[in-house]
């Protein structure tokens, strides 16, 4: 990657419905140039997809938990393929510290959260989970 897809990809995280006639005006490139580069950042799975971002309070009746993760051993790549099974985990992070992966979650109510939780720690690779039920988004 070069520093003209680095700005096509930096002014996408900002805006990932820009046209390719307003990135390439905003980088001063053809857009031939645009497309092309698009299509081999997406090729290369550099780009794996474009979303949307809704108003943190546009899905109220939502529940959104952060589970931290410590797993039994090495045995992350265990945990990993049973928590990529769980629809209710909606992103899934390796991290460093304590703990060992943080899961987001989401759930419909509180009963369904709990369902989550306990599919969840019946995964026999994991020691210990703490989770934080998510009350407000700022940003």
């Amino acid at each position: 990657m070069d520093e003209v897809d680095k700005e096509i990809i930096g002014l996408l995280r900002a805006d990932s419905r820009l046209s390719v006639a307003t990135l390439a005006g905003k980088i001063g490139v053809a857009r031939g140039t645009i497309s092309h580069r698009l299509r081999r950042l997406e090729e290369r799975n550099i780009i794996v997809g474009y979303t949307l971002k809704l108003r943190p309070d546009a899905e109220p009746s939502d529940i959104r938990a952060w589970m931290a993760i410590q797993v039994d051993g090495n045995r992350t790549n265990e945990v990993i393929a049973g928590l990529l099974g769980e629809p209710n985990v909606i992103a899934l992070h390796d991290t460093n510290g304590r703990w060992d992966l943080m899961a987001e979650l989401r759930a419909a109510s509180p009963r369904d959260l709990s369902g989550v939780l306990e599919r969840v720690r019946l995964l026999k690779a994991i020691r210990h989970t703490e989770t934080s039920i998510l009350l407000r988004t700022y940003r």
